[in-house]
């Protein structure tokens, strides 16, 4: 197993936003993603966090990814939009796009919102998290535009990506339900994590190139390459089909159906539904029929070695919290990738060392 580095959030911050404005980004535009980044570790997704970098700096230095870009109005119905991403960077993109949404979705009482052609929007679940601190349901569905990495249910080669699924719902007087699940049985950057950590992966979730299951990680990494698996068979094949539809083709963005896997570009296209449950006008019925059942759901008694009853978003803030207080874990491998890919930029590895340590 490799060795890991403990790093403090806020000059953790520091030293990625140092990366990414080596990139050509703007303050504004470093400062966003590298808050995204190490929220998204925080929470507990590395697999979404700082070791996205490398591959952020290799799709710049390719020019699937553009800094400093908008999204940009391609049909404005009102309640309905459909914007582009310019292939800009995702933490930019969708929170610029939410803002839009939630402001159409305050308005009418509901948005559909197309999103295409956005840069790897990270971790969805801070786009519904956005979403639910206004006091909107929301629903997501993304596809990827990239290597193709997932098999589907039956098949024994990878023919598209992970394509997230995200609901975000208000609770009153707690945290929010926030589901926010590849559907995929584990995320691709879950397999970079455990390669560069030298640990296997658990069975059923990989194939090697083969075909056949495996437990190794470098299936997910390295060519020749295999796939990963769908969650619950043919249940999460369905969603992730569905995922490609909206998020790719209802969007305009493209679906994925290419054996080109050299690009390093990761282009997401979002559809997301925003709802207001005051406009809707059932908000006190809402409020209080949703707590209630969530209070019944967590008082149910915990199974043998389960501490307590959780919701989808408990665990994320549970490891924040943790995480705040003792550190951010990074294993050796990871940050030698984000030191390598800052010098390819022009930064010192040891500038980038010394901002992540807070000295």
């Amino acid at each position: 197993m490799a060795e890991s580095q403990l790093f403090q959030a806020a000059p953790l911050r520091r030293a990625i936003e140092a990366v990414v404005t080596a990139g050509g980004s703007a303050p504004r535009e470093a400062q966003i993603v590298a808050e995204n980044l190490v929220t998204a570790n925080l929470t507990g997704h590395d697999s979404h966090g700082i070791g996205m970098i490398p591959r952020y700096v290799a799709s710049l230095r390719e020019g699937g990814l553009a800094p400093n870009q908008h999204p940009t109005i391609k049909f404005d119905g009102g309640a309905l939009i459909a914007l582009d991403g310019q292939a800009g960077y995702g933490q930019v993109i969708g929170l610029e796009a939410m803002e839009i949404g939630i402001g159409r979705a305050k308005q009418h009482g509901v948005c559909v919102m197309a999103l295409s052609n956005a840069h790897h929007l990270c971790r969805i679940g801070q786009w519904a998290e956005q979403a639910v601190a206004a006091g909107l349901v929301s629903l997501h569905f993304v596809n990827v535009i990239s290597r193709s990495i997932v098999a589907p249910f039956g098949g024994t080669d990878a023919r598209f990506g992970t394509n997230p699924v995200t609901i975000g719902i208000p609770l009153k007087g707690q945290p929010p339900f926030i589901l926010d699940m590849a559907t995929s049985g584990v995320a691709q950057g879950k397999i970079r994590v455990a390669h560069n950590k030298g640990e296997a992966v658990a069975p059923g979730l990989l194939l090697d190139d083969t075909g056949r299951p495996t437990t190794d990680p470098r299936y997910g990494v390295i060519q020749p390459f295999g796939a990963l698996t769908t969650f619950g068979l043919h249940k999460g094949y369905g969603l992730a089909v569905a995922a490609e539809l909206l998020g790719g083709a209802l969007t305009g963005g493209g679906t994925w159906h290419t054996e080109d896997r050299s690009k390093m570009r990761v282009l997401n296209g979002m559809f997301s539904v925003l709802i207001d449950p005051q406009k809707l006008g059932t908000a006190p019925a809402f409020a209080e029929e949703a707590a209630a059942f969530i209070d019944w759901v967590k008082r149910s008694p915990p199974a043998e070695g389960v501490e307590r009853v959780r919701i989808a978003g408990d665990p994320e803030r549970e490891m924040r919290a943790r995480r705040e207080r003792e550190g951010i874990a990074v294993d050796v491998t990871t940050w030698n990738e984000i030191g390598a890919a800052a010098e390819s930029l022009g930064k010192a590895r040891g500038e980038i060392d010394a901002l992540a340590r807070g000295v």
